[in-house]
């Protein structure tokens, strides 16, 4: 973090106070009011921390003006096209692009830590079989630390390591376990002979009664929404995995904080909403009355999968996975599928239209992610599941980063409180 000795003043009560401003490497620059509360007695008011900085990192930035998103200053195009998901996370983790024998080294630790503490399998069968994935991966996780004792001692950074690539290589086992379980098929062990997402993709389509073949175009798909989903900076869920490992929370259990978060429906349910509005259009001729509907101020209906809440130009993601997708679709067929076919339709239909060009409400990573998975076959039950296997390395990057903080606090939000004042209490014969 730069530092050009550039100040801000603040006037309070006619009292000056001198800020000190930061000159972050991208991005713009960030007074900084750690001092404000104790030499001015007053708080920064900031609901949803849209405009607050709760940590400097080196590890992703994003220029929402721009629609970039660059990982350690990787553009993430160049990512998804010429790289793979488990190179970015060791890009994430590490800072640097690995050399070939860095990478091998790193996808051995990967896959050999594929498989769960045969135990786990009773946990599973105490959910419900119509138990939500997401809610089996919550509890699943945040079991972890009762299985492997000997990578929760944040302070030891070798645990803090072995942790890392735990989470990294049993995300996808869990997901699949969580998939099958709800199904009512056998679960399917990983196999240390084939790449992470096609491990993923067998895990949660195999039956152990015949073969099954990963297709590789679909095997490629899958890594890319692995690979654009990695990391997205401070979002809902990253910040409540450093809150959470800011208490000194062993990693296993703050990383079930991220999931449970990622969960609520505004953050890692995006691209499910998406679907199901595709859905709820239903067929192709009624797409023009829901355009219709999405123009009207009057009308609460928003095509969901369109415009995206940090990226006020276009979502650069969204070009990769819409790539992906016409790979997908073309593989696949959408001949006997209603919902891709308005899905394809709405997208030729949405970009033609002025409107959305104009409020720049262009499909994004969720709208084409959403239409891949369902392509392949998964419920939309799975979707966000898939999102947490994704994200997991970016909140495990962010978890190392602040461990090894020397600025390390506990997190202590404040607030402006608006209740009642001091009273006294009234006993009950008195009310």
């Amino acid at each position: 973090m730069g530092d050009d000795k550039k100040t801000a003043k603040l006037t309070i009560d006619g009292n000056e106070y001198e800020l000190p401003i930061h000159t972050p490497t991208l991005g713009p620059n960030v007074v900084d009011i750690r001092k404000l509360y104790g030499q001015a007695n007053v708080f920064t008011y900031d609901p949803g921390f849209t405009s607050t900085a709760s940590c400097d990192s080196t590890i992703t930035f994003i220029d929402g003006e721009k629609g970039e998103l660059l990982h350690r200053g990787y553009p993430i195009d160049q990512l998804a096209e010429k790289s793979h998901y488990l190179e970015v996370c060791y890009l994430l983790l590490y800072g640097e692009l690995p050399s070939a024998a860095q990478l091998e080294d790193f996808e051995e630790r990967v896959t050999k830590h594929t498989m769960l503490h045969e135990q786990m399998q009773f946990l599973f069968r105490g959910f419900r079989r119509d138990a939500p994935p997401m809610a089996i991966m919550v509890g699943v996780v945040g079991a972890l630390s009762a299985f492997y004792h000997d990578s929760t001692d944040i302070n030891d950074p070798w645990q803090r390591e072995v942790a890392s690539v735990r989470m990294i290589a049993k995300m996808p086992t869990i997901a699949a376990m969580a998939y099958k379980y709800t199904i009512g098929q056998p679960f399917v062990y990983p196999r240390n002979d084939i790449d992470y997402a096609s491990n993923f993709m067998r895990m949660c389509f195999a039956v152990p009664s015949e073969d099954y073949e990963v297709n590789p175009i679909l095997s490629r798909a899958m890594d890319r929404i692995f690979t654009l989903h990695a990391d997205h900076e401070q979002n809902a869920s990253t910040s409540t995995v450093r809150l959470a490992s800011s208490s000194g929370a062993n990693p296993f259990a703050c990383i079930a904080a991220g999931i449970a978060c990622l969960w609520g429906p505004a953050h890692g349910g995006a691209n499910q909403a998406a679907l199901e509005m595709l859905r709820e259009i239903g067929t192709v001729d009624r797409i023009p009355e829901f355009i219709a509907r999405a123009k009207d101020k009057n009308d609460p209906f928003r095509l969901m999968g369109f415009g995206h809440r940090v990226y006020k130009n276009f979502d650069p993601r969204a070009k990769v996975m819409k790539q992906s997708a016409d790979e997908v679709l073309d593989l696949m067929g959408i001949e006997d599928n209603p919902t891709l076919q308005v899905a394809k339709e709405l997208e030729k239909q949405a970009l033609a239209d002025p409107y959305f060009a104009e409020k720049k409400l262009f499909p994004n990573v969720d709208f084409y992610s959403g239409i891949i998975l369902e392509a392949m076959g998964f419920p939309t039950s799975m979707f966000t599941a898939i999102f947490a296997v994704s994200r997991t390395v970016g909140w495990i990057s962010q978890w190392k980063e602040m461990i090894a903080d020397p600025q390390l606090k506990i997190g202590r939000p404040r607030q402006l409180y608006v209740g009642a004042e001091f009273r006294d209490y009234v006993d009950i014969e008195k009310r």
